[in-house]
């Protein structure tokens, strides 16, 4: 009697998906074909034939996000393995879908595709908040930066006096600036007493010309950062709140040179709490990628977010350890 062990190739678009189906234990791959739609009714049509031809494995390339509902419709039914594009991609001029799907059968079969990690639900949610927190703090820089940029336009040189633009003392003489105060001895009055530039210093940087569109473009500048701090201050609560059955793993993470605790939340959030054996493990120094690797970004997320935590706090721990030499060791 003929064994059987069906394996499923499915290339995701974004309106569509080719499912090829094929009998892996056979001499020769012989496969069956057929369309489905990214709608859920077709995800749970799709589910259904599956289970109909006794699918036990089934495959799909990670195009952008698209994969994400197909994997959540068919979680649990059969084992699932997600590819990175990069691995599976075919010779130039030979692109079909269900040629595609075909590909990453055999591809699979012959060990050859690099597969990546799909954390579960639980662990989904704190990659979500983290990597939200990163992007809201990024913005954060960003509009730093602006706001340099606008005061420069207006001649004042605040950032030249004040080590921080965004302290106690920058944000009351921005917040006088964008509601009218231009009296460069009244603005200098609001700066704290433990500057370490004189007032007569600070006078002379906020002797600026600022217009009335400087001004409503500083007040639009000033609430969106008050937007992203209180909402930066919400998903801190979020992932604390998410992740407080592995605190003591956070903190033991964080008392490591060049970590903290933000930083092991991310790493936390990227891999895991702890190691979790899979039938087939997913190459993770292939999988992370380069940090300067775009492409391989866009296919899987992760290719970035977790060298990034790991190059930041290498960059700290490399500041904290710097001998007098001046040579930086780790």
């Amino acid at each position: 009697m003929e064994t059987v062990y069906n394996i499923a190739g499915i290339d995701v678009h974004k309106r569509m998906l080719a499912v090829v189906i094929a009998n892996a234990a056979a001499t020769e791959l012989e496969f069956e074909c057929r369309r489905f739609g990214t709608t859920v009714s077709e995800i749970r049509a799709l589910s259904a034939w599956l289970k109909e031809r006794s699918v036990q494995e089934a495959a799909m390339e990670s195009t952008a996000q698209y994969w994400k509902p197909v994997w959540v419709g068919l979680e649990g039914q059969c084992r699932l393995h997600l590819a990175q594009a990069r691995s599976n991609r075919g010779p130039r001029g030979r692109k079909t879908d269900f040629r595609d799907a075909k590909r990453v059968v055999s591809r699979l079969l012959s060990g050859d595709l690099i597969l990546s990690f799909v954390p579960e639900a639980e662990q989904g949610c704190w990659r979500t908040l983290t990597r939200t927190k990163y992007q809201l703090t990024r913005d954060r820089v960003r509009l730093q930066s602006q706001l340099e940029s606008l005061l420069e336009e207006c001649q004042i040189k605040l950032s030249s006096v004040v080590s921080d633009l965004l302290g106690a003392s920058g944000r009351r003489i921005l917040r006088a600036l964008a509601n009218g105060e231009t009296n460069p001895v009244r603005l200098a009055e609001l700066g704290d007493k433990r500057l370490r530039a004189s007032e007569a210093a600070l006078t002379d940087a906020l002797s600026g010309n600022v217009g009335l569109l400087h001004r409503q473009v500083l007040c639009l500048y000033l609430d969106r950062l008050d937007l992203i701090e209180s909402q930066v201050a919400k998903l801190e609560s979020m992932i604390a709140d998410g992740m407080k059955a592995h605190e003591e793993a956070i903190v033991r993470l964080a008392e490591l040179p060049g970590l903290g605790v933000d930083s092991a939340q991310q790493i936390i959030a990227e891999i895991g709490p702890g190691p979790r054996p899979s039938p087939r493990p997913p190459n993770w120094r292939r999988g992370w990628g380069s940090v300067r690797e775009g492409r391989r970004a866009q296919e899987n997320p992760a290719a970035t977010a977790l060298p990034k935590v790991i190059v930041r706090c290498a960059a700290c721990l490399i500041n904290w350890r710097t001998p007098p030499s001046g040579r930086r060791v780790l």
